[in-house]
């Protein structure tokens, strides 16, 4: 399974615009992406100026297309993700696969390396999922990271303080750089794996797998002690110094905002093996796919948390508006007084990045921000539904926190019907249907 055989299934059901006029790397292929975000096509860019290879981009940018990758009912999709997440695959490791046709030496110049934004600082790729393990082998991780390029053998690795930060905390105590593969142009599970919040210790390649029905196999790199997806696009084998650090960014992430420049490491790059045509896979910062990818699997886990103190979550949005990070949106069954506030905080402590949350009746539309306001301006009542939570951790991505500690202040706002007023009070209005009026309604609209 790869993310060929993927456009493949897309183009045939109509969700693949082709671009045949010629584009440059340099601005202009994502200024046609964020033009087209949140169109739901995906965007295959054919002419691409200065290169012979394609650029796919968009190719996860909706749930439903991510349901369609899995094979399952949108319904079980958060279900899915925890069977995944609790049960992972050892995938197959292989001799040969179709990455493997043409294996030689690095040159970044050839790949078509977006430059996004006008204050970047450089290209970037932004779709590259990484491996690597601990020292003694014990512990493999994959995971989404940018990497700004340097020159034709280099790149800048943005290291978040997690799995793959610790692993390269533990090469540096043993004095070794650190072995990855860099995969570019891979099934959607596989970027969805890498995304997900499983603990330390987990291989989202297992989890990759079970996503898959057993469906990946891996191959081992040519010159690093790494493996990597037998049928990627693009391998780059690289080594992450544990010596050599260089000033990254800025760079636009999540919020649409500038993240800040800092030190990171540098990455070299020692190998390449790829696809005779490879696609080469782009993702635009702070578009539908980012969000996507990295805020659906926080959804999978304040869904969870919610459903352990109240009887049933309807669904949870972490939001468009709150560039699929910052907010969140919870339905749920109402039983009890309280259930709202206990919806708030259990969300809060499974997503310590969420600043601001709204739970509302299960009646109300999550995904339709008119409808979550009404819920707002009908049903709440701020000195008796409001939460604050001050001098908390949250997200460094939030400009208004502090943007070392990512301290700030949460807000819980519980917009579900109070149960001690009566209930017609808060009864939406509804007129009677007759057919006929359908029949009319439906030919003036006409549909």
């Amino acid at each position: 399974m790869s993310m060929r055989s993927f456009l493949e299934q897309m183009e045939a059901k109509g969700e693949v615009l082709h671009v045949k006029d010629e584009v440059s790397t340099n601005f202009e292929v994502p200024f046609i992406m964020k033009k087209f975000d949140n169109k739901g096509l995906i965007l295959l860019f054919e002419k691409v100026k200065n290169y012979e290879t394609k650029v796919a981009a968009n190719v996860c940018g909706t749930r439903k297309r991510i349901c369609t990758a899995l094979n399952i009912d949108p319904n079980g999709l958060y279900s899915s993700l925890i069977e995944a997440w609790r049960s992972p695959q050892k995938p197959k490791t292989v001799e040969d696969g179709a990455v493997k046709e043409v294996v030689g030496k690095p040159n970044l110049s050839k790949i078509p390396v977006l430059t996004h934004f006008e204050k970047d600082a450089g290209p970037y790729i932004t779709s590259a999922v990484i491996y690597a393990k601990s020292v003694d082998g014990s512990v493999g991780n994959v995971s989404v990271h940018r990497l700004q390029v340097l020159d034709d053998k280099h790149f800048a690795i943005r290291l978040v303080p997690r799995h793959l930060y610790k692993l390269w905390q533990m090469a540096k105590e043993s004095g070794k750089d650190l072995d990855v593969s860099i995969s570019i142009g891979v099934h959607p599970a596989v970027v969805l794996a890498a995304s997900s919040p499983v603990p330390f210790g987990v291989n989202e390649f297992d989890v990759a797998n079970a996503l898959m029905d057993n469906g990946l196999t891996l191959v081992e790199c040519e010159r690093v002690d790494a493996c990597a997806p037998a049928e990627a696009e693009l391998i780059l084998e690289g080594r992450i110094s544990v010596t050599k650090e260089v000033i990254e960014g800025p760079f636009v992430d999540i919020t649409g905002t500038y993240d800040i420049a800092r030190k990171q490491p540098v990455v070299e790059v020692v190998g390449v093996m790829h696809r005779e045509d490879y696609v080469y896979q782009a993702l635009l910062p702070s578009g539908a796919e980012h969000r996507l990818l990295m805020g659906l699997p926080h959804e999978v886990l304040i869904w969870e948390s919610v459903s352990k103190v109240v009887p049933k979550v309807n669904a949870v949005n972490l939001s468009l508006g709150g560039s699929g990070w910052l907010h969140a949106i919870i339905s749920i069954e109402k039983q009890l007084e309280g259930d709202g506030k206990n919806a708030l905080l259990a969300a809060f402590a499974a997503h310590p990045s969420l600043k601001h949350a709204v739970v509302v009746d299960s009646n109300i539309d999550v995904y339709d921000v008119s409808d979550v306001e009404w819920a707002i301006a009908t049903r709440f009542q701020a000195s008796e539904d409001l939460i604050i939570i001050e001098n908390v951790r949250g997200s460094t991505l939030d400009s208004s926190a502090d943007q070392e500690t990512g301290l700030t202040t949460k807000m819980g706002v519980d917009a579900t019907r109070p149960l001690t007023k009566p209930k017609g009070k808060f009864e939406r209005a509804k007129v009677p249907v007759s057919k006929r009026a359908e029949e009319v309604a439906r030919k003036l609209l006409g549909v």
